[in-house]
């Protein structure tokens, strides 16, 4: 069952109602979505290359058609309008820029102050840096003042610190024009630093859709959890379920966490740990899940410490912990205690990757 999707907002501007796409008449790359969009928002599709977010985006756009279900932007019917006439603005991964004219000539509108363009109206694109070009492209899809602009990827192509600068000049924009924005992405760092709502997707379907800070604190898959930020698997066997904390055999431990999907005793679950949740050298008694641990390295991040330890039949479990004075008393090849709340290990749905 898809989740839930807001579809019946009372300000949604755009709509996917049940949508589905085919290219060869029988596998669906996009599969029964429902996608609600609201006035102003700026919204992410996230996921893996090949899970249907830029054919989404290409469906909106009307470059691609939905084999079912219908889009509307606005209240209106897209299926039979053709693309020049939604009024859109797309912002892609290669520019798009034409060759043969000026910096002026691409946008034909004074909006090079608002995209930092200032002095390079009489340049070429080949005249441009990768950053600069990118600016001209997003300053042309504004051109015309659309009501929503579309972007595949439009980062793709730069280096770390450009991406990072165009992150927060694409998000300005949007916050001083009020446009809504829907953002296609693999990079998770992309969509959490950018989005009001990330939708991920998987295989054609919407894993879950919420704001970034909800992904990663309250994931509900196992796919989303791994997806999104770093994250602790522990596979076990569900023992007991009592007000939402379920007692999970782990490796011959019971472990207690929180339940997040419909699960019953006997079910195989994945457990969900982020690694800066985990505490070294707990209290006693202040977490319910204490166990003892070999610490078989440490990686120095700068404000923090990397430990990989080997717990519950897992030699790839990692904890987080703050860089400061004194975290020399940890070595490698110590034996450590760690421990971590009910609330901060979630019970989601078995992980393929885990092989159950």
């Amino acid at each position: 069952m898809q989740p839930d999707h807001d579809t019946s907002s009372s300000n949604s501007y755009v709509e996917f109602e049940q949508v589905g796409k085919s290219f060869d008449g029988r596998t669906m790359v996009v599969s029964d979505l429902d996608l609600s969009i609201r006035k102003g928002e700026f919204l992410t599709l996230l996921g893996p290359s090949g899970s249907g977010k830029t054919t989404c985006l290409m469906m909106l756009a009307g470059f691609e058609t939905p084999t079912l279900g219908a889009i509307r932007i606005d209240g209106r019917s897209m299926n039979q309008v053709p693309p020049r006439q939604r009024g859109i603005g797309m912002v892609f991964q290669n520019y798009a820029l034409f060759p043969h004219m000026s910096v002026g000539d691409n946008l034909s509108f004074p909006l090079e102050e608002l995209v930092r363009l200032e002095g390079l109206e009489d340049r070429r694109p080949n005249q441009l840096s990768g950053g600069q070009q990118q600016r001209v492209a997003i300053a042309r899809a504004l051109v015309f003042e659309p009501n929503l602009v579309l972007m595949d990827e439009p980062l793709g192509a730069l280096d770390r610190r450009l991406r990072e600068e165009l992150q927060y000049e694409i998000r300005r924009i949007h916050n001083d024009l009020g446009v809504t924005v829907l953002y296609v992405t693999h990079d998770q760092n992309e969509a959490m630093v950018m989005s009001d709502r990330v939708a991920v997707f998987r295989a054609g379907r919407i894993e879950q859709i919420a704001a970034p800070e909800v992904l990663y604190e309250e994931p509900e898959r196992s796919f989303v959890a791994r997806f999104i930020g770093e994250n602790n698997r522990l596979v076990g066997q569900i023992k007991t379920i009592r007000n939402d904390i379920c007692d999970v055999v782990v490796d011959g431990r019971i472990v207690r966490a929180l339940r997040v999907v419909e699960c019953g005793p006997g079910d195989v679950t994945t457990l969900s740990i982020r690694p800066e949740r985990v505490a070294i050298a707990p209290k006693p008694g202040l977490y319910t899940n204490e166990f003892d641990a070999r610490v078989e390295d440490i990686t120095f991040l700068g404000d923090h410490l990397r430990l990989r330890v080997n717990v519950c039949g897992r030699s790839d479990f990692i904890v987080k912990i703050p860089n400061v004075v004194g975290h020399g008393a940890v070595i490698e090849g110590d034996r450590v205690r760690i421990g971590w709340t009910p609330t901060d290990c979630r019970v989601l749905d078995p992980d393929e990757k885990e092989g159950t």
